[in-house]
């Protein structure tokens, strides 16, 4: 028995050497960051989005530019007895062309909303780069958490193990007892139950990961360690912990920045209404080709035609205030929206601080008394079954009580990272930096 408490005590040094060294931060994040940027950058939705984008303004060009101007061919004062072209003076042969103008500066205005859409559809490209930084990141801090319990597994089911054959050795020998055995293989059959659902859970999260890193199951090294959020940690220190109002840090949200951008599309929508009471110009030339000859028995001369055309809006009660109107009241649905947003955001940054400061309590909790006092009840157990003062089942009870305390711990803190992770969605808080997609259309 001794010999398994001194093999015990030095798989605990040795599990606290290997945590020390598996603690760097800094490689942790840039790890992390790696695989973020790597799967962004192979990210097909953000080239969805992008071609949305400029499929709108190249829209928004086209439908700023004039229409093409309409071609009019005919002919005129054809006399109907003997339809020759030649005989009457007043038939003539015509070409024109007609042009109609934009109402106001509503053409460039028109432009001008288009491409607002066209920037708000872009902002959607930052959304999306958010949502899969968010993603990878929680599955890697759960997938951290299931490694890390699959290690503590394996350490306590190696310990029972030991304790299994010790106590068969002493069965064997008539100084144990039957349900003790019964007991140890009991544990180490729940154990591997255990690590069973740890692998489980573990394939499951990578194959979420295969949607942007097929072969990160492949690689040789898995491990991993705390992450420092540093950018976060800066945005956070620069409230107070008293503060309750994050609009400022908020308003770099691409959420965000969507409402101000659908706002400005709006307001543009608004002054497109107000050039529908502006008139609407419209120019038409015709050149008439006459054969026939005049009074005089001189050739008739050709004959030139101009007009000018003219779109009065003069009652504009059922349209174009009408219109003017349901423009204002986008704008203020726009705001409204905005304002919702920004309040719900603002919540639900405060109910992850909240997570967060329990989050890192607890955790102390854990750290400071917890964990210490599962460790020392353990090793007075153990100390107790040695001299023949403790139950075998106490030794186990013992053992899974630190075990469970352990995970506990190791829960909390993936939780808190998770919390973090949901921060810097909101605050954009994530250290990524990747390339704006670029597609080439084809030429016509």
């Amino acid at each position: 028995m001794k010999n398994i408490l001194r093999t015990r005590s030095k798989k605990v040094w040795l599990a606290s050497m290997i945590s020390l060294v598996l603690s760097s931060q800094a490689l942790a994040e840039s790890q992390l960051t790696q695989l973020i940027e790597q799967a962004l950058s192979s990210d097909a939705s953000r080239e969805q989005i992008y071609a949305q984008s400029q499929a709108l303004r190249s829209t928004g060009i086209a439908s700023s530019t004039l229409a093409d101007p309409t071609l009019k061919v005919g002919f005129g004062g054809l006399p109907v007895d003997s339809f020759k072209f030649d005989e009457d003076p007043m038939t003539n042969i015509s070409v024109g062309l007609m042009q109609k103008f934009g109402r106001g500066s509503s053409l460039d205005l028109q432009q001008k909303q288009t491409g607002q859409q066209a920037d708000v559809m872009a902002m959607q490209i930052q959304v999306r780069e958010l949502d899969v930084a968010n993603t990878i990141t929680q599955l890697w801090i759960e997938l951290g958490f299931l490694q890390k319990a699959e290690a503590i597994l394996h350490e306590n089911r190696q310990l029972l193990s030991e304790m299994e054959r010790y106590i068969n050795t002493n069965y064997a020998i008539g100084k144990s007892e039957s349900q003790d055995l019964l007991q140890a293989q009991l544990q180490l059959t729940r154990l591997d139950e255990k690590l069973q659902t740890n692998r489980q859970l573990q394939g499951r999260i990578y194959a979420q990961l295969s949607e942007w890193l097929p072969n990160l199951a492949d690689q040789k090294s898995k491990d991993i360690t705390p992450l420092e959020w540093s950018t976060l940690n800066r945005l956070l220190a620069s409230k107070s912990p008293q503060d309750t109002e994050y609009y400022d840090l908020l308003g770099e949200n691409p959420t965000v920045k969507m409402s101000e951008l659908t706002i400005t599309a709006t307001k543009t929508k608004v002054d497109i209404a107000n050039e529908s009471y502006s008139p609407q110009f419209g120019v038409e030339v015709m050149y008439g080709y006459r054969q026939a000859n005049g009074m005089g028995g001189q050739p008739a001369s050709d004959l030139v035609s101009a007009y000018l055309t003219m779109d009065i809006p003069l009652f504009t009660d059922k349209r174009q205030d009408q219109n003017y109107a349901a423009a204002q009241y986008q704008v203020g649905s726009a705001k409204s929206q905005r304002d919702v947003l920004l309040r719900q955001l603002n919540a639900k940054v405060n109910s992850l601080l909240v997570d967060k400061v329990n989050f890192e309590q607890r955790l102390s909790r854990y750290n400071n008394t917890l964990l210490p006092q599962a460790k020392e009840r353990t090793k007075a157990v153990e100390r107790g079954y040695e001299n023949n003062t403790a139950q075998f089942n106490d030794v186990i009870s013992a053992a899974n009580d630190e075990l469970s305390i352990e995970l506990e711990k190791q829960r909390l803190f993936s939780d808190l990272n998770k919390t973090y992770s949901n921060l810097a969605f909101y605050l954009n808080g994530f250290d990524y930096t990747v390339s704006a997609p670029q597609i080439i259309p084809s030429e016509h």
